[in-house]
């Protein structure tokens, strides 16, 4: 299950990302947090996240928003973001991937959110900490594909009590998970966090998908 560089292209700017290849219908493209704050697709819970999909047997993709790492380009304020996201999804969907799901931590948790209108056809998705008490959630409307949303406890950037206000608006099925002791950064809770994602991803497998459709 090791991963391989892989660069492709979106609006004339060429992205970088890392891709594990496997056998299957099922892919995950996994988004980062912050560009201005050192945020990468090497980020460690960036990491998890991409583990714990790949334990399951989906084809997994991470990458570099445009202007990090070797992606080309400059920040592009979150709204140019959702365009990056749009091109990995599609990079999946070329490699014979029928469904793809969509987990972001953090920023990257605020791109994906923002984007699915604009991206009806990705299936169940997890946002990990998503900064509502840093970042504009308003005006967001329903989130159909939403299936996880996951914070800590002592989480001030994602705070549970206002996630546990935001999340019934997004979707009502989705289910908000706290881990107890874990801040923003997961420090010493990366392993937990996966085994929480790993748990739901697993069950959903079981139940079918949230949006309806065939696996």
């Amino acid at each position: 299950m090791s991963e391989e560089k892989v660069f492709f292209e979106n609006e004339g700017l060429t992205l970088e990302g890392l891709i594990s290849r496997q056998p299957g219908a099922c892919g995950a493209v996994i988004t980062h947090p912050h560009p201005l704050y050192g945020g990468d697709m090497h980020n460690p819970v960036v990491v998890a996240l991409a583990r714990a999909y790949r334990r399951l047997g989906f084809t997994t993709l991470r990458f570099n928003f445009r202007g990090v790492g070797s992606s080309q380009g400059v920040y592009g304020g979150g709204e140019a973001e959702q365009a990056d996201l749009r091109a990995a999804h599609d990079l999946l969907v070329g490699e014979g991937k029928t469904r793809v799901d969509l987990a972001g931590y953090s920023f990257g948790a605020w791109v994906i959110a923002h984007a699915l209108e604009r991206l009806p056809e990705a299936r169940d998705v997890v946002l990990v900490s998503p900064p509502a008490a840093f970042m504009d959630f308003g005006g967001l409307k329903r989130l159909p594909q939403l299936r996880l949303v996951i914070t800590g406890k002592s989480d001030e950037i994602a705070p549970a009590d206002l996630l546990e206000r935001l999340v019934p608006q997004w979707n009502p099925e989705a289910v908000l998970k706290v881990i107890a002791g874990a801040d923003h950064f997961y420090g010493g809770k990366v392993q937990e966090l996966q085994a929480v994602v790993e748990e739901c991803v697993r069950g959903w497998e079981s139940a079918g998908p949230a949006a309806g459709g065939e696996r």
